[in-house]
């Protein structure tokens, strides 16, 4: 296809004809938050879409103070604060939540010119993302563009079919690594459950004629996190030393490890010489990070040679048959974490030591291998699904600015929209 077929459109002159609307956030007060009300979408909640659960709440009787910032299905979505650029769409499965000024939104008012989806991926296009980086060096501002820069931009649209067909490619691959995420899901709640019918609910197998002392089998103890393994604390490379950085070796923080079993990506990267600047804190595969400052009890499994910032405890296991039953008993530490991490305001902050010492009751070797052997087939093919989402993702990614700048035709394909697609008006 020839760019000569993509019209070029000044953003102002499709906010004055009522095409599209760039908004941003309500500037909520400490006070209008309370323990119940809509998720207050910030930055940090922007990551592979939205992560709602560590949200604040705007309180019901505040919400309609920000009645003109709720999100509108159709919505695209971007971080302006913090780490910059973040994209998310707005569908039915979001739900209700009220923007904050960390982030802002393009609304499509009238879909035969722009359609959401297209807009969606176009804003994580070379277009946009070369306008953005533009004014953010001739501003050296840290918000590359704000409300005022992206309402001052141009965007080039093809015909609103092929936006459509562009939309319906790129659609394909999401709802795919959606499917796989759910999954993903359903695997390891499955593995979990086996997990407390065996060492919660002590349903394991034998257990009608195990006896009992204290509340727990005999044979089974009381054992701290350190005698599973070597407890390390990460550490943050001098940001200094660009040396350091830019690297493939995965460098771990909390926000990485949400909804990551296993962790094949990270936002950050080491270079050897980065990693190696930090030898006491290098952790190995198959190693269990614990977030123990700021969001207490996250846990992910690595998947290679790689360091964590200073925010996250790690064990490295001395038996890696005990991978499965280890990473449900950290998981279910949450609430001692949290508990032992107070420091009196919201944010958790347990030390290594404290850490190290926490208890958790351990069963019998042989009932973890048990353990083990039942669960590790699941395990398994939730990492399967993670790789080919990887590669799904990378394929997404590599096609996207190609299909956005016109460089590959979709004019002459036969494109079947997908269902993300087909329960919108999107496809119409």
């Amino acid at each position: 296809m020839k760019k000569l077929a993509w019209k070029i459109y000044k953003n102002a002159t499709l906010i004055k004809t009522g095409v599209l609307e760039i908004g941003d956030g309500y500037r909520a007060k400490n006070s209008e938050f309370s323990l119940t009300g809509l998720p207050f979408a910030r930055a940090g909640n922007i990551k592979n879409g939205f992560q709602f659960e560590l949200a604040d709440l705007l309180s019901e009787k505040n919400v309609h103070k920000a009645k003109n910032k709720l999100a509108n299905i159709g919505d695209c979505v971007i971080t302006t604060k913090g780490t910059f650029g973040r994209v998310a769409f707005v569908d039915k499965k979001t739900g209700m939540f009220v923007y904050s000024p960390q982030l802002c939104y393009w609304r499509v008012k009238n879909n035969k010119v722009i359609n959401p989806r297209y807009l969606y991926y176009w804003l994580q296009g070379p277009e946009f993302l070369n306008q953005a980086y533009q004014i953010k060096s001739s501003t050296d501002m840290a918000d590359y563009a704000n409300l005022s820069d992206q309402r001052n931009m141009h965007i080039s649209l093809p015909d609103i079919q092929v936006q459509k067909k562009i939309a319906a490619i790129l659609s394909a691959y999401d709802d795919l690594i959606e499917n796989n995420k759910r999954r993903i899901a359903l695997l390891e709640n499955m593995a979990e459950e086996i997990y407390r019918e065996w060492f919660v609910r002590f349903r394991f197998p034998g257990y009608q004629t195990a006896e009992f002392e204290k509340g727990i089998p005999k044979g089974w103890a009381l054992g701290r996190i350190d005698s599973l393994g070597k407890v390390v604390t990460g550490k943050t490379p001098s940001t200094a030393n660009i040396k350091y950085y830019g690297g493939d070796i995965p460098f771990i923080k909390t926000p990485d490890m949400h909804g990551n079993m296993f962790l094949y990506e990270t936002d950050e990267k080491l270079t050897e010489e980065g990693l190696m600047s930090q030898l006491s804190q290098i952790i190995m595969q198959n190693s269990i990070c614990v977030s123990c400052i700021g969001t207490g009890g996250v846990v992910s499994i690595t998947t290679r040679k790689c360091s964590t910032n200073q925010q996250i405890n790690s064990v490295s296991l001395k038996r890696e048959a005990d991978l499965e039953w280890a990473f449900f008993t950290l998981k279910m530490l949450k609430s001692t974490i949290l508990a032992f991490g107070a420091t009196g305001a919201t944010m958790t902050n347990l030390s290594k030591g404290k850490f190290a010492a926490i208890k958790a009751i351990v069963p019998p070797k042989d009932l973890r291998i048990e353990f083990n052997n039942v669960v590790k087939p699941l395990f398994n093919q939730i990492q399967l699904l993670a790789q080919a989402n990887m590669n799904l993702i990378n394929t997404r990614d590599n096609l996207l600015p190609r299909l956005i700048s016109g460089k590959l035709s979709v004019e002459n394909l036969n494109i079947q929209f997908p269902p993300s697609m087909q329960t919108t008006a999107e496809a119409e």
